[in-house]
């Protein structure tokens, strides 16, 4: 099951990392609080959670079916992380706003929500190196071993 390649230890890894990523997440929001937002600090935990199982799970797809080309970890893990940090923005943009206006100021550089999609990008390619380290990628993820059943 935890085997190399594997796509259960992928998801696994992408799990936890994301988990991680989530806590550190948690615990800013929960030091620095922006608002009396519980929703969003249990959000993030839960959502760079999710990130991580579907960057894992993203590991199976090494080869573009329509464009035909490869698409190598580092190019796959950052383009989904920074969709899916991306799609986020939608979701809670005020919220996101005001923690990035704690954080920088409210007239800084850097006070645009959408600077969570370049984050996200950065949170896939660690997430991605590490599951495609140790988990391996391809479509040999999914196969069974001989005598597994």
């Amino acid at each position: 099951m935890f085997a190399n390649p594997s796509l259960t230890t992928r998801i696994g890894i992408g799990k936890g990392l994301g988990a991680l990523f989530g806590i550190a997440g948690f615990v800013y929001l929960t030091v620095y609080p922006v608002g009396d937002d519980g929703l969003l600090r249990w959000g993030i935990l839960l959502w760079y959670t999710t990130l991580g199982a579907i960057i894992g799970m993203f590991g199976v797809y090494t080869w573009h079916p329509i464009l035909k080309l490869p698409m190598p970890w580092w190019f796959r893990a950052p383009l989904v992380g920074a969709w899916l940090n991306f799609v986020l923005v939608f979701f809670a943009y005020d919220s996101l706003a005001a923690v990035l206006a704690t954080l920088f100021g409210v007239d800084g550089p850097l006070t645009s929500p959408f600077w969570f999609t370049a984050e996200g990008a950065l949170v896939g390619l660690i997430i991605g190196f590490v599951a495609t380290r140790f988990g391996g990628e391809g479509p040999e993820t999914v196969t069974q071993p001989a005598g597994a059943d």
